[in-house]
């Protein structure tokens, strides 16, 4: 593990790669899974408010969840998270004409009728956040349905922190991620 401000990185964010292939996977880490995206209180507060915006991007399936359980969930461990339809896909996915899953929240965002542009689970994936006493550490998840992402990672030569760098900015800033940069090349000049 690597520490980098208030943030304990895995080496495999440095290590391994990744680039999404949505024309191989078709968006199914927002399918599969037996639960919803998690969520931070904040986040909660977030879709609460912006509902009526986005609800015009999701499907009636989606919208019909999320009437029926609320625009977020705690699940059985106390924890928050998105919804889901019938115990499958979150409830914010909707599809395109190659049923590839694309998030609802996100379209809106790329549209430019709301400043939030998702859940910041599902913005940083595969990097797997957990929040600590006053640390966060960073992991890399690997799930078997990207293994698309991780062969077009290694073709791009494209590493996992890399990847995801504008959620990383996102959640740390642009200084921290750019002494994760400096880290990087000092490992890998060695």
């Amino acid at each position: 593990m690597i520490r980098i401000g208030n943030a304990l990185i895995s080496e495999d964010l440095l290590e391994r790669q990744f680039a999404c292939d949505l024309n191989a996977c078709h968006g199914k880490c927002c399918v599969a899974g037996e639960a919803g995206a998690p969520l931070s209180q904040v986040e909660t507060v977030i879709l609460d408010s912006i509902y009526t915006s986005i609800e015009p991007y999701l499907r009636p399936e989606g919208r019909e969840a999320i009437a029926t359980q609320g625009t977020s969930i705690s699940n059985d461990q106390g924890e928050l998270e998105t919804p889901l339809v019938n115990g499958n896909e979150c409830a914010y996915v909707i599809f395109d004409d190659k049923q590839t899953a694309l998030c609802g929240i996100e379209s809106a965002y790329r549209e430019g009728i709301i400043d939030w542009i998702k859940p910041l689970s599902c913005h940083l994936y595969p990097v797997r956040a957990l929040e600590l006493d006053e640390l966060t550490a960073l992991n890399y998840h690997h799930w078997p349905i990207c293994s698309a992402a991780c062969d077009l990672g290694k073709m791009q030569k494209t590493p996992v922190y890399q990847f995801v760098k504008e959620a990383l900015v996102r959640k740390f800033g642009l200084s921290w991620y750019l002494a994760l940069e400096e880290h990087d090349r000092g490992l890998t000049s060695i």
